[in-house]
């Protein structure tokens, strides 16, 4: 079972094997210019991306659905969904943008004043600055709490599930209280709400995500299903990335300051934090020389794969020295945190632009 409400580290290759994944690396030859975390990796695994490719080659109608639950900062692991988004895009998707604050009100006890707040302040004004074009036409971005048209799919979609099957599910049991029992099904309506007539009716979704939320995207798929011929709603594909590994080793959260680097922080702090981050360096420089680094246990070799290297060439080149024990983990970390600076001094600039885009946006 996985919960996607809290903050854990996953084995992939089991997750894999238990829930019916496919390897996105088993596709990739089909993929016309693949975004660059499919080609590194990051990106892993999918549902039904295959459906997904041939709309994008026959620039035929699709969309996609990716939201926040505005509970907290927003951090550089975040960035990895903005690169996708900025893709999709690029490739002519509807964007489908909740505003999860029914979930955040529900699950984290935050009122709607604050999570609107937080949405404007911290998600929105960085999705714009990280790239993000929020004001085209076919752009959707909505608070789950003033939304009709999402309640009234939520309720169809009710309809189509019961009680144990969210037990199997996510676990709840008799104290979940109820508020919290019927986030999912607000998440089942968020990813389907792009195929209502509103938006010109059925079409294919894909929803990118990390792997702790398939929960929500095998109980849509199954609801989507049972919704078909009344509605005649399409199961939506599903693309999987792997989490940022945080600064001290464990997964990255907004909620633990000690893993994360957040897109609010100063350069010179970002910077900082980058010097303080776990690598995978030997005991020694000897063994180190000896054995080379275990650089797929290295957050600095992590940063530079998913954030701040475009080279790929440059990035295999520091990918064997490592391995090679001919890199040695302080250079490469003065050489990471300079360019996580450099990248946050862009990124403050287009922040203070992206602010106030932000608060037309809702």
């Amino acid at each position: 079972m996985i919960d996607p409400w809290a903050s854990t580290s996953v084995d992939y290759d089991k997750l894999i094997n238990q829930f019916g994944i496919e390897k996105i690396s088993d596709i990739l030859d089909e993929i016309k210019d693949p975004q660059r975390l499919m080609k590194r990796g990051v990106v892993f695994g999918h549902r039904e991306f295959r459906e997904i490719n041939n709309l994008i080659n026959k620039k035929e109608d699709f969309a996609v659905v990716t939201g926040m639950m505005p509970s907290g900062q927003m951090h550089i692991g975040h960035k990895m969904v903005v690169d996708q988004l900025i893709w999709y895009q690029q490739k002519g998707a509807m964007l489908s943008l909740p505003i999860a604050d029914l979930e955040s009100y529900a699950a984290r006890d935050m009122s709607f004043e604050r999570g609107k707040q937080i949405a404007v302040e911290e998600y929105l004004t960085n999705w714009i600055a990280l790239g993000l074009d929020l004001e085209r036409d076919n752009v959707n971005v909505y608070l789950q709490s003033q939304n009709k048209s999402l309640f009234d799919l939520e309720f169809k979609a009710s309809r189509k599930t019961n009680f144990s099957q969210l037990h199997a599910i996510y676990g709840f049991d008799n104290s979940t209280n109820i508020a919290h029992v019927q986030a999912p099904l607000m998440q089942v309506a968020d990813i389907l709400l792009p195929q209502i007539e509103e938006f010109g009716g059925p079409k294919k979704v894909v929803v990118p995500v990390g792997v702790d939320q398939d929960p929500h995207i095998r109980l849509t798929r199954d609801i989507a299903h049972r919704l078909n011929e009344e509605l005649g709603f399409i199961q939506p594909a599903s693309t999987y990335h792997r989490f940022l590994t945080g600064l001290t080793g464990d997964k990255m959260s907004s909620s633990k300051p000690n893993t994360a680097i957040y897109l609010n922080e100063t350069p010179e702090v970002a910077a900082k934090k980058v010097k303080t981050a776990k690598t995978g360096g030997r005991e020694s420089l000897k063994e180190q020389e000896e054995l080379g680094g275990e650089v797929d246990k290295c957050v600095i070799y992590e940063m530079l794969v998913y954030h701040l290297m475009d080279d790929d060439n440059e990035l295999e080149k520091i990918r064997e020295e490592c391995l090679e024990g001919r890199l040695r983990c302080g250079d490469c970390k003065v050489r990471t945190s300079e360019l996580m600076q450099k990248y946050f001094e862009d990124l403050k600039d287009k922040q203070v632009e992206a602010s106030e885009i932000a608060k037309t946006i809702l």
